[in-house]
């Protein structure tokens, strides 16, 4: 069993930057390709980004627009989102989640494991 803390969310204002983190509990931790999605209010959850076990390939929605990078930290069991000129429409709660699989993927159905979320919001 995997399980998936995030951290890292606030308030801030557009453009500027944010870190997320999820840290993850077994250790399989580096055998996993991992993703974050985000889910606004009244909306879908959606993906945002997903890196490989290896942390050599990644893959990223494309309203990212260069502005996010994932990374991972497999001696650390962590995952981060780096955000960067953030804006309004990004704001929403940010989950982690966790595949059984080593290779990217950018669909919610792939995804085995889930944290709990962090709210990130942006003012404009």
């Amino acid at each position: 069993q995997v399980q998936l803390v995030e951290s890292g969310g606030g308030l801030v204002q557009a453009g500027d930057s944010l870190r997320l983190a999820c840290t993850a509990s077994g250790r399989t931790f580096s055998t996993y390709a991992m993703g974050w999605f985000r889910q606004a209010p009244k909306k879908e959850r959606v993906f945002v980004a997903s890196i490989d076990w290896r942390g050599s390939s990644d893959y990223y929605a494309d309203f990212v627009q260069g502005r996010f990078t994932i990374s991972r930290d497999n001696a650390k069991n962590t995952v981060y989102l780096q955000m960067n000129s953030l804006k309004f429409e990004d704001t929403a709660v940010y989950y982690c989640a966790g595949r059984t699989s080593p290779l990217v993927a950018g669909s919610p159905g792939e995804y085995r494991y889930w944290g709990q979320g962090t709210q990130v919001t942006v003012s404009s």
